[in-house]
């Protein structure tokens, strides 16, 4: 083969990722590339605990519930003092209120504990803490300490595979796929622009193919062209 020819395998990655980039610039100009954190919080802990809330659980909701839940116990002293009978009662509207209500004060206890009141930075020290998973570790360690992070919410999921940036269904596979696809400096960006993309166009029950603006670039066989 001549030099400086492509081969087979390498043009096709070529093209992959010139895909990708395409993908990235179009949700770049779209929605632009400012961080956003969509749960309201002032401090590493709230977003802890606000995210451990969200699980299975949309923000609004969350935001709802924090707005009373943080000036009630507004210190993470308080959270780890709580009764859990009570705090699942001021949470009760949010889904899986039992194991959400247990897990927040025992992770409010061990962050007292282990860690002098701080919320760690690294990703084996955030998934030891009660009810955090790689998802909720990510999201601290890329809103917080701004360390390239790729957070896989059902949304990222679920548009990543549509878009063919993966086929995995585990949302650990999906992310490792995505830590390969992506470059790093979009890790968490891209999180929050396929959050807004998810709610507004690639709606999971009825997509609006028609209006959006990455149609072209899908890999979806349910898309409408």
């Amino acid at each position: 083969m001549p030099a400086g020819r492509k081969t087979p395998k390498t043009r096709e990655e070529h093209e992959v990722k010139k895909r990708t980039k395409e993908i990235l610039a179009r949700l770049d100009e779209a929605y632009g590339t400012d961080y956003r954190c969509y749960l309201n919080h002032d401090n590493a802990w709230q977003l802890l605990i606000a995210v451990i809330l969200s699980a299975q659980c949309t923000d609004a909701r969350v935001n709802i519930v924090t707005k009373d839940l943080f000036q009630k116990y507004d210190t993470l002293e308080k959270f780890a003092a709580a009764d859990f009978g009570e705090m699942e009662q001021d949470i009760r509207s949010i889904g899986f209120y039992h194991n959400k209500a247990r897990n927040i004060i025992l992770c409010a206890r061990k962050l007292i504990e282990e860690f002098g009141g701080e919320v760690p930075r690294t990703l084996e020290e955030l998934i030891s803490l009660p009810g955090v998973g790689r998802k909720t570790a990510n999201v601290i360690r890329g809103n917080v300490y701004h360390e390239p992070s790729v957070v896989v919410d059902t949304h990222v999921k679920r548009i990543s595979r549509r878009l063919g940036l993966t086929k995995e269904e585990d949302p650990v596979k999906v992310e490792f796929d995505l830590m390969k696809e992506l470059p790093k400096d979009h890790w968490i960006l891209y999180n929050i622009q396929i959050i807004t993309f998810g709610r507004s166009i690639c709606i999971a029950r009825s997509p609006k193919c028609s209006e959006c603006f990455l149609c072209d670039l899908c890999k979806a066989e349910d898309k409408k062209s």
